[in-house]
């Protein structure tokens, strides 16, 4: 069966311009229920897919974070492009990490940061994760078990090679947290592991602008738009967005 690859999308909503990041090995349809809810209040969304993301998990392994990088790059000129002269951005996990970087390197109104990690996590773990998607994306794909593990193991045998650019870029970028001055509201799932928990205290405590907020979420994990208290979370980063100067 052809899985039917996610895309990026531009929800029209309003003159306020928000820039919505996905995390590694996710998609752009981990933000469309963040994006629903901003749109119907006024707000316009433009989530980029980073390239191999999404898509076949062999073509994943051939992309690195120069690339999405360039795809974060493209859809916040696209925006700007487009007429939005204000934009903030907000991301989860390595989307949280771009929403940083963005905020670091690009002019914005305000940054939101979710599950962002500044800490470098393990080359093996992060390529665990990459299998992980890979044998999710195999069994979308109606494929039979043994066909399946034959494939795996020979994904298993051909490592990342941008794995480490990846665990570079997030250390730098945590490393810079202090030249973010726009106003940052940094979230956090309190069941998330303990690199992404004390990631956020980094962030919080280290961003520059006196504009700063922290948030935990009790009963979340990771991915917390889509976890046990999303629409708290929606109603939160919508309250943040909603009170910046415009």
């Amino acid at each position: 069966m052809k899985v039917v690859a996610p895309k990026s999308f531009t929800c029209r909503g309003g003159n306020k311009a928000v820039l919505l990041l996905h995390g590694f090995t996710g998609s752009t349809i981990d933000v469309r229920k963040l994006e629903k809810y901003l749109q119907e209040r006024g707000f316009t969304c433009h989530a980029p897919l980073y390239k191999g993301h999404g898509q076949d998990p062999e073509e994943l392994i051939q992309t690195g974070p120069a690339d999405w990088w360039q795809d974060v790059l493209d859809g916040y000129h696209f925006l700007r492009k487009e007429g939005y002269d204000d934009i903030a951005v907000a991301g989860v996990s390595l989307g949280g990490v771009f929403s940083l970087k963005v905020g670091i390197e690009l002019p914005v109104i305000g940054v939101v940061s979710m599950c962002a990690p500044v800490k470098a996590k393990n080359v093996d773990d992060l390529f665990k994760r990459v299998l992980h998607y890979a044998r999710g994306y195999k069994k979308l794909e109606g494929k039979e078990e043994e066909q399946i593990t034959e494939e795996m193991k020979r994904l298993a045998q051909t490592p990342m090679q941008s794995l480490t650019s990846l665990q570079q870029l997030i250390l730098q970028t945590g490393k810079q947290i202090n030249l973010i001055t726009s106003p940052i509201f940094v979230l956090q799932g309190s069941l998330d592991d303990p690199l992404y928990k004390e990631s956020a205290e980094v962030i919080y405590e280290n961003a520059a602008t006196k504009e700063k907020q922290i948030k935990w979420y009790e009963q979340s994990g990771h991915i917390i738009m889509l976890g046990k208290e999303k629409e708290k979370v929606y109603e939160d980063v919508y309250a943040f967005l909603n009170q910046l100067d415009w």
